[in-house]
């Protein structure tokens, strides 16, 4: 029978209690439901009760929200859900111990702040592609949708440009498909490609200030285009991130990589899941992991159904659709089981 025990979280200061709790307690009561604890909130400090692993775990949960709140950052569910699952993955790989983040590549350590907003890693699989990102010239990120993939990378390029480490940023992405037809879509080229960037543009205005981001388009700093217009170009000194580039033919990807140019770094993201070129072609995404596996200065982080950070709902639909049995019929295989 599992051990039961009680522990008592005290705020070494009390006006961050509020923070920490949630208005109506809100915060606490998700930990009680993830962790199947009972919480008492005595003002001035919580008591935790349940079995062993469970009151250890909450309890390095209540530290690091309380230290996001100590360094004035705003303690949302979505925090509550990422401490939460930070620690049992800390769990799961070293076994419970007193304290949980110990030598962890924990939200703190590779936190990226902009303009906005402090931003940190809400699993392990998004700590480590931080790091990835940080350590190496070119990083793929391959997964699928709702891992944050995206939003990390503009994270990570708004912070280089405003630290002075790049002089531009560059975002693109395949547009229509993967044929880029836009000669057949009507209005000029702007209006031509923004409905297949406006991902980057969201990201971008969650970060900076939207009059920022304009001056900064306006001024070349930060350039958003479509894969197409990058032929040709050397990008140096530039923070280079393409977006869905499950979507790119192998030309179109050997393309890409090699515009990369002194000073800069590069991130190609996609979900090799949601592959929609015709029947025969392969990925061009797909063909540069197995072109660049081992070479030097090149990480790989590979993303799954427990790294989603929307809705809990996403992460088990995901799973759902792993897990599911696939049609009998070839007509049906998707571009993803193509070698």
């Amino acid at each position: 029978m599992t051990q039961a025990t009680s522990h008592a979280f005290q705020f070494a200061d009390a006006r961050l209690a509020l923070d920490v709790c949630g208005v109506g307690d809100a915060n606490l009561a998700l930990i009680e439901e993830r962790l199947s604890l009972d919480i008492a909130n005595r003002s001035d400090e919580i008591v935790l009760h349940g079995e062993t692993e469970s009151v250890e775990l909450g309890f390095a949960v209540l530290e690091s929200l309380y230290d996001r709140a100590r360094r004035g950052l705003i303690v949302e569910p979505a925090d509550v859900e990422a401490a939460i699952r930070m620690g049992r993955h800390h769990v799961e790989q070293n076994g419970a111990d007193k304290d949980l983040f110990q030598g962890q590549p924990a939200a703190n350590t590779v936190a990226i702040t902009t303009r906005k907003k402090s931003i940190s890693p809400r699993s392990p699989g998004q700590a480590d592609y931080l790091v990835a990102m940080r350590d190496h010239e070119l990083t793929f990120g391959v997964g699928p949708a709702g891992t944050g993939k995206t939003y990390l990378a503009a994270a990570m390029a708004i912070s280089h440009l405003l630290e002075g480490k790049v002089r531009r940023l560059i975002l693109s992405r395949p547009a229509v498909e993967a044929g880029e037809r836009l000669g057949f879509l009507p209005g000029d080229m702007k209006e031509k490609v923004d409905p297949y960037l406006r991902p980057l543009y969201d990201a971008l205005y969650d970060m900076l200030p939207r009059d920022q981001v304009e001056k900064r388009i306006e001024a070349g700093s930060i350039e958003i285009a479509p894969l197409a217009f990058m032929r040709g170009r050397t990008l140096s000194e530039a923070f280079v991130i393409l977006d869905e580039a499950q979507n790119t033919t192998a030309a179109q990807m050997k393309m890409f990589l090699t515009r990369l140019g002194e000073g800069s770094r590069m991130v190609v993201n996609g979900d090799l899941s949601q592959v929609d070129l015709p029947r025969g072609v392969k990925s061009g995404l797909r063909d540069a992991l197995d072109t660049l596996r081992g070479v030097e200065g090149v990480a790989v982080k590979r993303f799954n159904a427990d790294d989603v950070v929307r809705h809990p709902l996403v992460g088990r639909i995901i799973k759902a659709y792993d897990a599911a049995p696939k049609p009998e019929a070839e007509a049906y295989k998707t571009n993803a089981d193509q070698e």
